[in-house]
């Protein structure tokens, strides 16, 4: 019954808001009592932060998944950016906003856990873009990597809408990409941009 009342309530927080979603709300879509919600978590806070963590998992079993399909550099960013919009596709306002702006000591567990997990993610794609002669050798990887996951945060921190986020993430990607690219890069770069018209 956990599970299933963790799944229900993310499901529900995802497309209607953290804030607006109560524990009546969530007894009523599962025909239970709030009684049996409580049994299992104290407060809504606790069933946010399961919740997040949830889908975090979920995020980075995408994320390997999608590594193990060896795509090159590019194409695996932007496969990772169509993953990240099916997730969130029925999500009106951003999860990153919202918890930023109710939930600042959820949020503040959900980034430090994403930053570690997105360095490592943008550290090997940087490396294997360099190896396959899509990104320029002389690349700082670091110094990129940190410009990258500092840009994407501060789109989801301080934008509201979904749909707005996921265009930004896309620009910021292309941004990110031709900073990177060597002429290889960027032909890829414009075939991906191609496939990929939002």
């Amino acid at each position: 019954m956990k599970e299933k009342i963790i799944a229900k309530a993310t499901d529900m927080f995802l497309k209607l808001g953290f804030k607006s979603v109560t524990m009546d709300d969530i007894a009523g879509e599962m025909c239970i009592s709030k009684k049996t919600i409580y049994k299992y978590f104290c407060n809504k806070e606790l069933l946010i932060a399961e919740g997040t963590s949830i889908v975090h998992e979920q995020i980075h079993l995408g994320i390997n998944a999608i590594i193990e399909k060896n795509y090159n550099a590019i194409e695996e960013n932007f496969e990772i950016r169509k993953m990240f919009r099916e997730m969130f596709k029925s999500t009106d306002t951003s999860p990153i906003y919202q918890l930023k702006k109710h939930y600042p000591d959820i949020y503040a567990t959900v980034i430090s856990r994403e930053i570690d997990e997105c360095i490592s993610v943008f550290k090997q794609n940087t490396i294997k873009g360099i190896s396959q002669g899509l990104y320029r050798k002389e690349t700082h990887i670091d110094s990129f990597v940190k410009f990258y996951y500092t840009l994407i945060f501060s789109i989801n921190e301080t934008t509201k809408l979904e749909a707005e986020v996921f265009k930004l993430e896309m620009q910021a990607l292309e941004y990110h990409t031709r900073a990177l690219a060597t002429n290889k890069g960027i032909v890829e770069l414009e075939k991906q941009l191609k496939n990929n018209i939002i």
